[in-house]
């Protein structure tokens, strides 16, 4: 007779490794991922639920008793290549387990029986003794001073139900720095730098108001059900689309989580019926939700809250192993726009630009991922488009005008074994970000890849980027360094970028460079903003349950204010000191 046992001591099952995002853990993963000890569980949609880890087969040598060695074939959990195998990543535990599971079409599809896991308790903490500084953080802002957050959670799983509580608790300090004046674009001292005027620009303030602030948030928060690679849920969770590590174009955890509504397809394979041939993976999410506007906007309460519609679709041919193609696409509109319909249709389209009905904010993103594990290595790259390129809205019009608001990132991940016997590996990284104006503009009129006129608070949610952490208008060059090794893991880095050069390239748009005294020249010249920031950053596991990260990041910020004195550049130096602990179950 079928019985269900309920377990009274909990049993830690290690099947797989569900991690939250941009987590010390999910980078691990990742970094043996291009090796081929794991294999990569999404290929553009990436969320805590979604981010489900997997270990690979892996060769290796066992030595034999006359000194010579044989290839072998050992699960990947199980290999040197695994090098924190002995330190615990975070453990599923199985709460209840059935000795007759259900065999049947419909249950073979769903994993049967009760587990659960324990993320966290997380507490981060940073210093900036000058300005801000920080990104993809969620809902934290990494003001001037002291920040912090907390988190922890819990995920139980069972019968194609899941149910994840992760929220997150967070403390700014936000001591005061000097502001540029915004006064000619909107009515809050607080807000961005520039924009369309009348409180119309973006929503992404330079200082959260004058004093420090608590913010709750629900984080990777949700309910869910999936069926096989089916799945629909309702929550907060964070999304990352794309495989852009830094500045991702179109969606990142940079910015506080929404409530949102999702229906897809996880990764599966493509398989042809009948005939039973492979095509490839497929991954696709639909997903509806609702943002939010800062208190250092503007006085209307009226339009305060925005409608996101997202699409995504990702495919990996099966002649082509490790590549990854995708497209992803964004709608924003009014959250009282009854249209939501409409805007979920990727075929749909702005008819007649200009004419007076545009009424959204579309953006649209192609991923390209080629990662190679038999060469340690893996490139990537992400071309964004904002809108529709011109009146026509025709083939044609891409022949003659591909290049409107393009953007671009592109970056390069290589592995490298630095000693096999103490089992220390490294990989280098380089990341090259572009958001700004394309050169037509110029002959048009102001423009940012992260505004719109009829959005009025832009690409933003709670005063936070949804996509890339720096803004969007400038450029961003990143290097890095990592060294993995049994305890721990240790980072140098090199981040230069200009946050917003269309403050500037605005100026260029009703006037020319050879005006009055060439006015315009010397009032832009040397008064770009750039940022200079090199780190070091550490994870060392003191015990096998418990971590410690920690790290240092000179910031020299040139211009700050986007303007010169004296024909020399004025400097600001920020350092930003970090300091997390990690406990996990």
């Amino acid at each position: 007779m079928k019985r269900l046992i309920f377990i009274l001591m909990l049993l830690p099952a290690f099947l797989y490794a569900q991690e939250a995002l941009k987590s010390i853990e999910e980078e691990y993963y990742d970094f043996l991922s291009l090796t081929g000890v794991t294999e990569r569980p999404t290929l553009g949609y990436r969320t805590l639920s979604d981010n489900v880890w997997k270990f690979n087969e892996v060769e290796t040598f066992e030595e034999n008793e006359d000194g010579t060695f044989t290839k072998v074939r050992v699960p990947g959990e199980e290999s040197d290549a695994h090098i924190w195998k002995n330190n615990n990543l975070g453990t599923t535990y199985t709460l209840w387990e059935t000795p007759d599971p259900a065999d049947n079409w419909f249950a073979r599809r769903i994993k049967q029986g009760f587990t659960a896991r324990i993320y966290g308790p997380e507490w981060f903490n940073s210093y900036n003794t000058a300005a801000p500084y920080g990104q993809n953080d969620g809902a934290l802002w990494q003001g001037r001073g002291y920040n912090t957050s907390l988190t922890a959670g819990v995920r139980l799983e069972g019968y194609g139900f899941e149910l994840t509580l992760k929220p997150q608790v967070c403390w700014m300090e936000n001591r005061e720095f000097e502001l540029m004046n915004n006064s000619a674009f909107y009515s809050n001292k607080y807000a961005y730098i520039w924009g369309y005027k009348n409180d119309k620009g973006v929503d992404a303030p330079q200082r959260f108001g004058d004093s420090s602030f608590w913010t709750f948030d629900w984080g990777d928060s949700e309910v869910r059900w999936s069926w096989d690679f089916f799945t629909l849920g309702f929550g907060t969770e964070n999304i990352w689309l794309g495989p852009v590590y830094l500045n991702p174009l179109l969606h990142s955890n940079n910015a506080a989580s929404y409530p949102k509504f999702d229906i897809g397809l996880r990764r599966t394979k493509l398989i042809i019926p009948y005939v039973g041939w492979y095509l490839g993976d497929i991954e696709a999410r639909l997903w509806l939700g609702k943002l939010s506007e800062s208190d250092y906007f503007d006085s209307n309460s009226s339009n305060d809250h925005n409608q996101i519609s997202g699409m995504t679709l990702s495919f990996t041919p099966s002649f082509l192993p490790g590549l990854t193609l995708g497209i992803n696409k964004i709608c924003l509109s009014k959250w009282d726009d009854n249209k939501f319909l409409q805007y979920l249709n990727p075929m749909y389209g702005m008819k007649g630009a200009g004419d007076g009905n545009e009424v959204e904010d579309q953006k649209i993103s192609i991923i390209l991922d080629w990662l190679v594990p038999k060469g340690g290595i893996d490139v990537y790259a992400e071309f964004g488009l904002d809108d529709h390129v011109n009146y026509n809205d025709n083939i044609d019009s891409y022949i003659t005008h591909y290049w409107h608001s393009f953007t671009y990132t592109f970056g390069l991940k290589k592995s490298i074994s630095i000693s096999q016997k103490h089992n220390v590996f490294g990989v280098i990284h380089f990341e090259w970000n572009n958001t700004e104006m394309s050169q037509d503009f110029y002959a048009n009129w102001h423009y940012n890849f992260g505004f719109h006129h009829q959005i009025t608070q832009g690409y933003t949610n709670k005063g936070q980027w949804l996509g890339s952490g720096i803004g969007y208008g400038g450029q961003s060059q990143y290097l890095d360094f990592s060294i993995y090794y049994p305890n721990g893991q240790t980072k140098i880095f090199i981040n230069r970028y200009n946050p917003d050069n269309n403050f500037l390239f605005k100026e260029a748009v009703y006037d020319i460079a050879t005006g009055e005294n060439g006015s315009l020249h010397n009032r832009t010249w040397n008064y770009y903003k750039g940022v200079l920031a090199i780190g070091f950053q550490s994870c060392y596991y003191f015990l096998k349950d418990f971590n410690i990260g920690y790290g240092i990041t000179y910031v020299r910020i040139v211009n700050p204010l986007y303007n010169q004195s004296s024909q020399n550049y004025e400097i600001q130096n920020n350092f930003n000191l970090y300091l997390s602990i990690k406990y996990l179950f």
